[in-house]
């Protein structure tokens, strides 16, 4: 049986958190030449993309966009399976003395962050490091804050936040489930 799902965003809804997220981080980062997007394999690499086009627009250059994989940073990957899938990091050069804003979908525990932020710490040392992410679910375990939110909620643990984006083959929303997930 599919799980209940109720639409927090719609496709226009994710483009205009987007453009408001773009807007707050140039805001804070009037060079962008020294401004690394990295975003957090899979659904915060293709949101960082997609930031990284918006505030790379009236720039002389593009913005450099990174993805990093964190599977072997995560401090459960034993849990969910002995053979891990490991994706590809790719960065856009060195990231040392860069201000790097990371990019995920959702901030639930905060778990995903620690391991990106091991992760990256490994590729080099940023001169700081901010976090955007689309929606913030609450619900943290470990003492992590993002600079950049473009939904807060507040929820239960039984309720899951799903982004599904065009480049996973889907319309862009984010939806709020209950119930089992549907594997078909």
């Amino acid at each position: 049986m599919p799980p209940h799902k109720n639409i927090a965003l719609n496709a226009e809804e994710i483009d205009q958190t987007l453009e408001r997220l773009a807007a707050e981080i140039l805001a804070q980062h009037k060079n962008a030449e020294n401004l690394v997007v990295v975003g957090i394999r899979t659904g915060g690499a293709f949101l960082a993309q997609r930031l990284a086009e918006k505030l790379g627009r009236d720039a002389p250059q593009p913005l450099r966009v990174g993805i990093l994989d964190i599977t072997l940073y995560r401090d459960d990957w034993t849990r969910i399976n002995h053979k891990p899938l490991v994706g590809k990091t790719e960065l856009p050069g060195s990231i040392d003395d860069q201000e790097v804003v990371l990019v995920d979908d959702v901030l639930f525990t905060g778990r995903t962050v620690r391991a990106a932020l091991d992760a990256l710490i490994d590729y080099g040392r940023p001169k700081r490091i901010e976090l955007a992410v689309l929606v913030d679910r609450g619900g943290r375990e470990l003492p992590i804050c993002p600079d950049y939110v473009g939904l807060s909620l507040d929820l239960p643990p039984e309720q899951r936040v799903n982004v599904y984006l065009r480049e996973m083959g889907q319309p862009d929303e984010v939806a709020i489930e209950t119930g089992q997930p549907y594997r078909p």
